[in-house]
């Protein structure tokens, strides 16, 4: 809690409750009645001082006097009213408490008043003396005897992991990778003395799914070198472009594009090729005032059949990155060979997409692009493959917004797939996904690769809640 908090309530528990509290191995303690959300408390060890007696009333005693140390203070989050006996072993899992210890309070009591309680460590413990009710039983709320300011107390647990640990109790979830859930726990008291073990804690936690928002990246540096491939192509700086084409088809995923010698010939531009994720082979021409592409480019791109063999040439897709016009008769040869002629300032245009949106391009969605008509001057169809691209990010941008706005609108943590895409339905309704599409975009946004939502996994994927990491910008 960064502000300065006054409580006025202490909450005593057993010494093993309050040390698994204060050192992030639970969230949950046994209440004698349900704890209203918000209720704030002072901690400190109900069974942990020995009561001094008045001597003048020793026979019948109601209050004890008693000096007791105020370790942390805690806020309820809520409070869960549990009396289904079948969900008592799993709540042992997910606690400290043994089955017998749990049933034997349900049987005390008829029910299990569960508190969710998010714990503040104060920097030291507070000595306060006051009345301790001789009656009174652990987990009941007593008033303090004066009023205390607690000011730089530091969470035991960061919001993410305190969500987290909270939807499992809540929907009685087991962790799906418990020797990995204990690791995270401890490295992550660790990573309290030693700075060191915050990586390991980080990308322990984004595993498990509920880690931190990724801090968002910086604009990438190639966007330098990107938005100059135009420009060069429409210079005549033949030597430059080709070496921005192919820093260009490196940036969009392809393997080792190379130039190869025996493609070369002097004057003519420069020829590109590569094997992965699939064969092509092309040429880059930069702007030449003076005339338009002349030279016929099958016969250059015949050296690639020679090399590839006609039987790989013919699978291979081949581009042409030119800046100048075509004649009709090259632009003729072009399409009866399948040949696919862009601009710099397309091929500029698609690899700035990448950049801003990395993993955005799929070659394999490019290559059917680039394997349909029309041949020839092939703008127009890659600029329609962008479009669909910028819309697929746009959406995912609209339903990161709307989860946010969700969560924040209802004040939740989580919420679940079907609400959300009737949210959706309703907020867009000329933007429609189905429900399983839904999800599957819901799934994506919160890989730890993406991290612009986090997932808590439920027993099937209708169960399955998400909560907002950090937006998507457009």
């Amino acid at each position: 809690m960064n502000q300065s908090v006054l409580i006025s309530t202490a909450l005593g528990l057993s010494a093993p409750d309050v040390e698994a509290l204060i050192q992030g191995a639970t969230i949950a303690a046994v209440a004698e009645i349900f704890l209203d959300p918000g209720q704030e408390f002072a901690l400190y060890f109900r069974n942990d001082f020995t009561p001094q007696l008045p001597p003048e009333s020793s026979d019948q005693p109601t209050e004890v006097a008693e000096t007791v140390k105020i370790v942390a203070i805690a806020r309820c989050e809520g409070c869960q009213t549990i009396t289904d006996r079948n969900s008592l072993p799993t709540l042992s899992r997910l606690t400290l408490w043994s089955l017998e210890d749990l049933e034997e309070i349900i049987e005390d009591q008829g029910a299990i008043f569960l508190a969710h309680l998010r714990v503040d460590r104060l920097p030291e413990a507070i000595a306060l003396a006051f009345h301790l009710p001789t009656q009174d039983r652990i987990g009941t709320p007593i008033a303090l005897p004066v009023t205390i300011a607690v000011a730089d107390s530091v969470p035991v647990l960061s919001d993410r992991t305190f969500a987290y640990r909270r939807s499992q109790l809540e929907q009685f979830l087991l962790p799906l990778h418990p020797e990995l859930d204990a690791l995270q726990g401890a490295i992550a008291q660790l990573a309290r003395s030693q700075p060191t073990a915050q990586n390991l804690d980080d990308d322990l936690q984004q595993f498990l799914g509920f880690g931190n928002p990724v801090p968002a990246t910086a604009e990438d540096p190639d966007l330098t070198w990107i938005r100059t491939i135009a420009p060069v192509g429409n210079s005549q700086d033949a030597q430059g472009f080709a070496k921005l084409v192919r820093q260009g088809l490196l940036k969009l995923g392809f393997s080792g594009p190379e130039l190869l010698p025996e493609f070369l010939i002097a004057g003519e531009g420069c020829d590109f090729y590569c094997e992965t994720p699939y064969l092509m082979v092309g040429q880059c021409k930069a702007k030449n005032p003076k005339t338009a592409i002349s030279d016929n480019p099958a016969q250059l791109l015949t050296r690639a059949a020679n090399h590839l063999g006609t039987e790989r040439y013919e699978r291979a897709i081949k581009w042409i990155v030119a800046a100048e016009e075509l004649t009709v008769d090259v632009l003729n040869v072009a399409i009866k060979n399948q040949m696919n002629v862009i601009r710099p300032e397309t091929l500029q245009s698609l690899v700035d997409l990448q950049a801003k949106y990395k993993g955005s391009v799929d070659l394999l969605k490019l290559k059917q692009c680039l394997r349909q008509d029309p041949y020839g001057w092939a703008d127009d169809k890659v600029n329609s493959y962008i479009d669909k691209v910028k819309e697929s990010i746009e959406l995912r941008s609209r339903i990161i917004k709307l989860v946010k706005r969700h969560l924040e609108n209802a004040r939740l943590e989580l919420a679940g797939v079907e609400a959300l895409h009737a949210l959706y339905v309703s907020s867009y309704p000329h933007h429609f996904i189905p429900l399983k599409e839904m999800h599957e975009i819901l799934i994506e946004l919160s890989s730890p690769l993406t991290g612009y939502l986090g997932r808590i996994k439920g027993s099937d994927w209708h169960s399955d809640r998400f909560y907002y990491l950090r937006d998507l910008s457009l």
